[in-house]
């Protein structure tokens, strides 16, 4: 689960809804599709040809947050994150996070939190490829989501995200044009679609982070691209990692790859720290950037880039105040691994 680097609330969030929706209502994006005269010219946009794919927008009549949503009951015994028990709605969503972490958050490697942190890294792999194999046309994401809150607390761990800010559900899954945390629901999913789903598991006192976007039946070509531009990525950014290596190198390493390419990556996200504490430093930014500080041995961080088609990566939120879509309603998918930083190279923990 990624970090959000920015506040991405639109200020015209509710007007521009409603002009986006008269014009795409919820068929598919094709070449047809133009720019709404609803939409101030300054802000008007071609839309480009990303291919046939439903685009996927908030219902109607908009409900703002996501206090309506039940979550899932886990069993009394399970060790929670301090966040799920310290819970409280009306607490700020800044507020719980901040003062979590101390240190440089390195692991002792060899020692008993190395043997943990892989073996909720093991889980949440377990967890993905089983999300993964429930993923077909006509299966809702809230029975996949229903599904893997079961499989983490059968195996006596607590789903991160529930709870995280408040966040209503046990995994994340975002569909088409959503880049993250999509909330999972009643939509069923369709052929053609593709499906982010990130899972993250706590485990013996450690989180365990990983995501993959799946095809959903028979997906087009541009969006088959699409998901092996972002493996690729994923890729590209684990090869920059070792003792010694500079943090920004890995997103110097993920722009060579997508600058001459028909994607962009997303600014918006990052990749963590994680540990003990499911977000922290180092901050692991997927585009060009002057982050400081070389990757040790003991650091353990999550690599998540998410690419979007097109030359517009911009994304603002739903009405939940969660679900981050691509402005153009572009398609976006993610890919992530879980890394730790040995003596002599990198473990994927996740893969």
């Amino acid at each position: 689960m990624c970090m959000i680097m920015n506040k991405l609330l639109h200020p015209l969030l509710s007007p521009r809804l409603r002009a986006f929706s008269a014009v795409l209502g919820r068929s598919c994006l094709k070449r047809s599709v133009t720019t709404s005269p609803a939409f101030d010219s300054d802000e008007s946009r071609e839309v480009e040809d990303f291919g046939a794919y439903n685009v996927i927008l908030p219902e109607e009549p908009f409900v703002w947050g996501v206090s309506h949503i039940t979550q899932r009951p886990v069993p009394n015994h399970i060790v929670r994150p301090k966040y799920a028990v310290q819970h409280d709605p009306s607490m700020s969503s800044e507020t719980d996070h901040e003062q979590q972490y101390d240190g440089d958050g390195r692991i002792k490697l060899g020692s008993k939190d190395e043997k943990r942190v892989r073996a909720a890294a093991t889980l949440a792999k377990n967890v993905r490829q089983y999300a993964g194999s429930l993923v077909q046309p006509g299966v809702t994401t809230n029975s996949i989501d229903a599904a893997i809150h079961n499989f983490i607390t059968a195996h006596e761990a607590y789903p991160s995200p529930l709870l995280y800010k408040g966040f209503p559900r046990s995994c994340c899954t975002s569909v088409n044009n959503v880049v993250s945390h999509g909330i999972p629901d009643d939509r069923p999913l369709e052929d053609g679609d593709i499906v982010n789903i990130d899972v993250t598991v706590y485990l013996n006192g450690y989180h365990g982070d990983t995501s993959s976007t799946f095809l959903v039946g028979d997906v087009d070509e541009p969006g088959r691209n699409l998901v092996q531009m972002t493996n690729a990525a994923l890729e590209a950014g684990i090869d920059a990692c070792g003792p010694g290596r500079p943090f920004n190198g890995i997103g110097r390493a993920i722009h060579e790859l997508v600058r001459n390419t028909c994607h962009s990556v997303c600014p918006a996200f990052a990749g963590h720290g994680i540990g003990t504490v499911f977000h922290r430093p180092p901050w692991i930014y997927h585009t060009l950037n002057d982050e400081p500080g070389v990757m040790l041995p003991g650091h353990c961080f999550t690599i998540e880039p998410s690419l979007v088609q097109g030359s517009n990566p911009s994304v603002w939120i739903f009405p939940d105040g969660w679900t981050a879509s691509t402005e153009n309603c572009a398609r976006s998918a993610q890919a992530e691994h879980m890394i730790l930083i040995t003596e002599t190279g990198v473990d994927i923990l996740t893969q």
